[in-house]
This record gives structure tokens, C-alpha cells and sequence, in this order.
């Protein structure tokens, strides 16, 4: 059989069975490890946009295809995921979710001419190296750092403040955003100090912030160590006002605090089930018993403004897609939005939340 008749046989089968081609986007999320609760929330949302994107039709008539690696917010697994999807034929990626993770990554993507978008991961490091197609959805720490500031400047005001992180890039520059911010305005910390994540006891840490007269005690990490920093400063009938980060934007944090979770104060990006656009999405997911609290529609709108992207260069290609992100806005659950030339949202970037009853609320 020669060969141009054996492909369009091929043709034909595909045809016959309804296949279409499909375009291949990597999504790369904490699957394991002591963020995995964070990782199903950006999963959940790049699912939900696979579903409606394929519903109507793919990406210039082009299905897309979802390939799911975890890399355990480790920045060691996070290489080796990154260079085996560079080894591969996938170019677009939704991912990664640890900054720390992200920032190793994207070295590979950008120097193999893959673009990324992370829901989540906000180090400004990340975007300032100024590497060829790599954004994110979320804001960034020093937006975050100068809120939290803001925070504990003007609503406590004369209070001894505390200032502790993880040690991780996330955690800690999230910390040194927010000493920096602070100090800008006048108000020095009494402490400044990093904790060994993933402890099981805090005493010796509760024990110096009561014996330092602490008031305020910032977090700059995830949401085990601060849900267990919170519970067992209420075990020790230590009161101090709280005040986390997007770290702790999950259930899992008030499950690990309890009822002292309650009054504990978070920076987080802005709600976007309260978009109009979002509307839809948010009740569809509720309709499946899944309320897309965190980061879920922020791994929703990454895929969308990777299909919005391709879309509008009516190409795959990375570099037409990135050229795309930078040019004009794209419309997504968060509205129209665009990317500065370094890959920064230009959409507002955090504002905050209150923990009550086992889950978190925007502020007013």
C-alpha cells in the first residue's frame, strides 16, 4: 500500500471516530507532601477549564490535553519534572505551585522555550530575572509584604510585632517584604526569626514570644506549621493577633488550629468567586459538591489565559503565545486581564481575609 494512500486511510479512521488533534499542556502541582491540599485546589480549577474549553470546541478547534506531574513543592523533584517535559514535545505548562519550585523550574522552560504560567507562586524573584515566557496569575510577595504591613501599622499600632518564616523562598521573602514595608513606615519588630518546618512542637518558639511580650505575631509560610503555631500558642493560653499569608489559604489550616483559628488574619488574592465572570464556573463547581475556595480558580483562570493566548495567535507555538500573553488582555473568570513584560498579572494583587468557623472570608 503506498504511503499517501495508507494516510489518508488514517485520516479517514480519525475522522470516522471523531478524534481530533489535541494540544498537549503540562500541569505541574504538589500531588504529595504537606502542600498536596493546596496542589488539588489549582488541579480541581485546571480540570474545570479543560472541561468548559473542550466543551466549546478546544483551542482553534484543537482539544486540549492535560499531562498531570507532581513535583512535591520541591525544588529537587520540580527540576527533574521540568526537564522531562523539556526532553518531550509539551511547550505550555500550568505550574508550579511552591515558589521555591517554580524558580528552579522555570531556568529549565525558559532556556527550552516552554512558557509557564503558576496560579500561585508569588516570589518576586520569580518574575525579575526577566526569563523569556514565564508568568503568573497571583500577585507577587512585595505587594503581599506591603499589606501585611499595612496591617499591623495602622490596626495595631504600639504593639510589640514578631516575625517568623520557614526558611523557604516563599515563606521568606513573604517575611522580608514585610520587615522591609514595616520598617519603611516607621515600626521596627521586636523579633525576627525562622522556624525548622515541618516540627511537631512549637513550645520553645511560644515560650520566647510570651517571654518577649509579642502581640503580633506574622507568619510568613504554610499552613501546618502556622495552623500548629496557633494551636499550641492557645494551648499555652498564649493571645496574640495572628496574621498569615496565602500559605494558609486552605481548610487543612484550620483543621490543624482548631477553634484558635478563629480572629487569625491572612493576605490571600482577591476572592474571585465575587467576579461576575466567575459566576458560571463557581456555580458548576458547586453543582459537582466542590466549593473553589483558594486557589482553584486561580489554576482555572492559568489554563484560560494559556487557551485565550493560543487562541488569539491561532497557534500553539510558545513563542507566538507568549508574544500573545504580553500583547492584548484575555477575558477570564477575573475579567480582562493582561501581563507586564516581565509576566507579572496586572490585575489588583491581594487583600485581606478573616479565618472564622473553619473557613476564611474576604473582608469588606
Amino acid at each position: 500500500m503506498k504511503a499517501s494512500r495508507l494516510a489518508g486511510l488514517l485520516t479517514l479512521g480519525l475522522m470516522a471516530t471523531g478524534a481530533r488533534a489535541e494540544i498537549v499542556v503540562g500541569v505541574v502541582v504538589p500531588r504529595t507532601g504537606p502542600v498536596a491540599g493546596i496542589g488539588d485546589q489549582v488541579l480541581n480549577g485546571v480540570n474545570a477549564a479543560a472541561r468548559d474549553i473542550n466543551a466549546r470546541g478546544g483551542v482553534n478547534g484543537e482539544a486540549i490535553r492535560l499531562e498531570v506531574q507532581d513535583d512535591a513543592c520541591d525544588p529537587k523533584q520540580a527540576v527533574s519534572v521540568a526537564n522531562r517535559i523539556a526532553q518531550g514535545r509539551t511547550r505550555l505548562v500550568v505550574g508550579h505551585v511552591c515558589s521555591g519550585a517554580s524558580i528552579v523550574a522555570s531556568d529549565v522552560y525558559a532556556e527550552n522555550g516552554i512558557v509557564m504560567v503558576s496560579p500561585a507562586s508569588n516570589s518576586a524573584k520569580l518574575t525579575e530575572r526577566g526569563l523569556a515566557g514565564i508568568f503568573r496569575v497571583c500577585g507577587r510577595d512585595d505587594q503581599q509584604g506591603q499589606l501585611s504591613a499595612a496591617i499591623i501599622a495602622e490596626r495595631f499600632p504600639g504593639r510589640k510585632v514578631a516575625i517568623l518564616h520557614d526558611g523557604a523562598p516563599f515563606g521568606r521573602g513573604l517575611a522580608d517584604a514585610t520587615k522591609q514595608s514595616l520598617n519603611g513606615r516607621g515600626v521596627a519588630e521586636a523579633l525576627f526569626t525562622g522556624i525548622t518546618p515541618g516540627e511537631r512542637d512549637y513550645t520553645a518558639v511560644i515560650t520566647r514570644l510570651k517571654s518577649a511580650g509579642i502581640e503580633v505575631v506574622y507568619y510568613g509560610g504554610y499552613h501546618q506549621e502556622m495552623g500548629t503555631l496557633v494551636r499550641q500558642a492557645a494551648e499555652q493560653a498564649y493571645k496574640a493577633q495572628w496574621i498569615g499569608t496565602s500559605g494558609i489559604a486552605t481548610k487543612e489550616f484550620a483543621a490543624i488550629a482548631g477553634p484558635a483559628s478563629d480572629g487569625v488574619l491572612m493576605t490571600f488574592n482577591p476572592d474571585p468567586r465575587r467576579h461576575a465572570q466567575a459566576r458560571a464556573v463557581v456555580e458548576a463547581f458547586k453543582a459537582r459538591g466542590t466549593e473553589p475556595e483558594g486557589f482553584t480558580l486561580y489554576g482555572y483562570t492559568a489554563l484560560q489565559v494559556i487557551a485565550g493566548a493560543a487562541d488569539a495567535a491561532r497557534s500553539p507555538d510558545p513563542k507566538r503565545v507568549e508574544a500573545s500573553l504580553k500583547g492584548a488582555p484575555i477575558d477570564t473568570i477575573l475579567g480582562r486581564v493582561g501581563f507586564d513584560q516581565k509576566g507579572d498579572i496586572t490585575a489588583p494583587g491581594y487583600v485581606v481575609y478573616a479565618w472564622k468557623g473553619g473557613t476564611f472570608e474576604q473582608e469588606p
